[in-house]
């Protein structure tokens, strides 16, 4: 008798202290979204309330979803000092909860979830967003921004284990 095993449940995250986008896409024969949203604070609030309410509810979205993996994107330091910062301080409160949770980690940067998603390291933020609509087989594209993010970051982890998963069923190393 074979016990058919459960899918892996990947919960993608696009971290930020305004809104932290998540998703959770289920890894089966096609990716299937479970559910995306953001976790929202507002700039009134001291920043470790906005930490504490964005931690909160993360922890709900875990304990809701029971996720295999939880994937982030690397942060990306640009021009705005004070945004990084801020994005890695949501980074923090993100593996703090994963770590509490026993859950994995992947990251990946921007433009290896650009091209994992789209074929191109370098896509826009429309395109991105029209891409995880059409892999996830969604009416609109998911919105905030930040929820599409996430579900792309997800999408990411996805594609990128099928490809080290062939890799290794071929005699490589690579496994992720």
């Amino acid at each position: 008798m074979t016990v058919a095993s459960r899918a892996e449940v990947v919960l993608g995250i696009d971290p930020g202290t305004a809104l932290l986008g998540y998703g959770i896409v289920e890894a089966t024969d096609g990716p299937t979204v479970r559910d995306f949203g953001c976790l929202e604070t507002t700039p009134e609030l001291a920043m470790p309330n906005r930490l504490l309410l964005l931690y909160d509810g993360l922890r709900e979205v875990i304990d809701r979803w029971r996720p295999d993996v939880m994937v982030v994107e690397e942060l990306f330091f640009a021009r705005n000092v004070t945004t990084a910062l801020t994005v890695g301080q949501a980074r923090g409160i993100v593996l703090l909860a994963a770590a509490q949770h026993h859950l994995p980690v992947a990251e990946y940067k921007p433009s290896q979830v650009k091209q994992a998603v789209s074929g191109y390291g370098k896509a826009g933020k429309s395109q991105m967003q029209e891409i995880v609509r059409l892999l996830l087989g969604l009416d609109e594209v998911p919105y905030p921004d930040d929820a599409a993010d996430a579900l792309a970051v997800a999408l990411c982890h996805i594609q990128s284990r099928q490809f080290f998963r062939a890799v290794a069923s071929e005699g490589g190393q690579a496994q992720r």
